[in-house]
């Protein structure tokens, strides 16, 4: 019988963002199909809670927490994934933030916070986790971008221009590491239903927009990004780097 290809039993994996929404979901995800997962974030609380959940469902869990934005924090953090679990194998660069402004009233340091969180923190944790990977020959790295990563909107030019950065960072990357046997994918998703996106879900006219604008007519589910990133974690992916993967409800693809 061949082996499941999209098994991960023994693998570890680190999600950043992950105590909600998207990145908890694929948490979860990455999880049943059998990895060991450290849930990042910067809320102790939130995050051991969201921990909570999986280890309760019977799967291997932990809190990671440290800042994605401090290279000192991240290298500490991957270490001591390393040092409990003997590897990291699997890295999903999830944390994000969004600020709305029109451009001529947006502030330097919403910019500052937007770039540091979207684009520079994927390229930190990056680093910290690439020595192991290396020095083990294999590896799997996700950015999590973002229909804004080739479209755009009034209001969110420093999330656009972030999430346009990790689009080629994940194909540099790709280009760069391939030697290494490491894989460097991102997933873009469209409009999900978050908390981040809740104001946007709250907001008549734009839910209104969303459904009639997407071909599938809804929002998005958080669960339903967790099989994509699975399939790019897993074995499955290892002729895959440096993909944009679009998971949207046929949005991007719509008049």
């Amino acid at each position: 019988m061949t082996k499941n290809p999209f098994d991960l039993t023994g693998k570890v994996a680190l999600v950043t963002g992950a105590q909600r929404g998207l990145g908890f979901a694929i948490a979860r995800g990455l999880a049943e199909a059998g990895a060991i997962v450290a849930l990042n974030g910067r809320k102790p609380d939130a995050l051991e809670s969201a921990a909570r959940v999986l280890v309760d469902a019977g799967h291997r869990a932990a809190a990671s927490v440290f800042d994605v934005t401090d290279a000192d924090g991240a290298r500490a953090g991957v270490a001591a994934i390393e040092r409990e679990h003997g590897r990291l194998d699997i890295l999903v660069n999830n944390a994000g933030i969004q600020r709305r402004n029109r451009l001529v009233d947006f502030k330097r340091q919403d910019w500052d916070d937007i770039i540091a969180t979207n684009l520079t923190a994927p390229f930190v944790v990056s680093q910290a986790a690439l020595p192991g990977m290396i020095a083990r020959g294999s590896g799997k790295i996700i950015h999590i971008a973002s229909l804004m990563s080739d479209l755009a909107r009034p209001t969110v030019v420093p999330y656009t221009a972030a999430k346009g950065g990790v689009r080629q960072l994940t194909r540099g990357m790709a280009v760069e590491l391939a030697a290494h046997n490491i894989q460097v994918n991102a997933i873009s998703p469209g409009y999900f239903a978050t908390e981040m996106n809740r104001a946007l879900i709250d907001d008549a006219e734009f839910n209104a927009w969303v459904c009639k604008r997407a071909p599938a007519g809804r929002w998005g589910q958080p669960e339903e990004i967790a099989g994509l990133a699975v399939f790019l974690a897993s074995a499955a992916a290892n002729y895959i780097t440096g993909q944009l993967i679009t998971i949207d409800g046929g949005m991007s693809v719509a008049l």
